[in-house]
């Protein structure tokens, strides 16, 4: 799923991309068909770029930036539509897309070709922002990046996923604050239950003790903020859960 977040003053920014039909041009041939075959996806003319912009009453000229949790193909196949956009994103995110060999790039879910050239000077690294306490909301995470230099969207590292993992820390217009975690966590039962995927999985794609130690903090963080709502980029429960007690993002 895609983050759609309207800032009041600087315009609307998409928290990653979703899936796009790139994705299954730069899978056509091996060793990147492997990546499909893995994860079979279809893209139904309901989510096509345009069509699901358009059904959240936004142009794509109305798109201020994109702010990208990590690299992996689900999460930036997009990317080809924010041509000259600003890209808000983790440095060693980025240099893991650039480094990596094709084969090596497949089994840790990497696509290079959905990732623009020009991304990397369009690029402003989370990792170059100032850094800023979080509210006690987000406990017991204690500080982010402040993305636009005004306090509204700040960059949280949830490592272990992969290379350059964070979330998104933010309130919503009835001031609730909202963990976006990509992908720290498959679902919103994972968190309740700190329940982490099999260890197979997350050696394969990143650092298991890291991702779990991330999944722990985000179990702390669920139960000892009951305001607190956090949403991995999977969960459909979630999202819907979201979407029943909020019309504001």
């Amino acid at each position: 799923m895609v983050g759609l977040i309207r800032h009041p003053d600087r315009g609307t920014y998409l928290f990653d991309t979703g899936y796009d039909a790139a994705f299954l041009t730069e899978t056509a041939s091996f060793p990147e068909r492997l990546y499909r075959w893995t994860t079979p996806v279809t893209i139904g003319p309901d989510l096509e770029w345009n069509a699901w912009l358009s059904d959240q009453g936004v142009v794509p000229a109305d798109v201020a930036g994109v702010i990208i949790s990590h690299f992996h193909g689900d999460h930036v196949a997009g990317l080809r539509h924010l041509s000259g956009r600003p890209v808000h994103c983790s440095r060693d995110g980025l240099a893991s897309v650039r480094e990596a060999g094709r084969l090596r790039s497949v089994s840790r879910g990497l696509l290079a070709g959905l990732v623009p050239l020009d991304c990397d000077r369009r690029a402003t690294f989370f990792e170059d922002t100032r850094e800023v306490p979080l509210p006690a909301e987000f406990a017991p995470f204690a500080s982010g990046r402040d993305i636009l230099g005004d306090g509204s969207l700040l960059a949280v590292e949830l490592p272990g996923h992969c290379p350059g993992h964070w979330g998104l820390a933010l309130r919503n217009r009835e001031d609730r604050p909202i963990l976006l975690a990509a992908d720290a966590a498959w679902s919103t039962r994972a968190i309740e239950e700190c329940r982490p995927p099999p260890r197979l999985t997350t050696s394969l794609l990143g650092d298991t003790r890291r991702y779990r130690a991330t999944l722990e903090r985000l179990h702390r963080a669920h139960t000892g903020n009951r305001e607190l709502l956090i949403l991995p980029s999977h969960c459909a429960r979630g999202a819907a859960y979201f979407e029943g007690c909020s019309d504001a993002a």
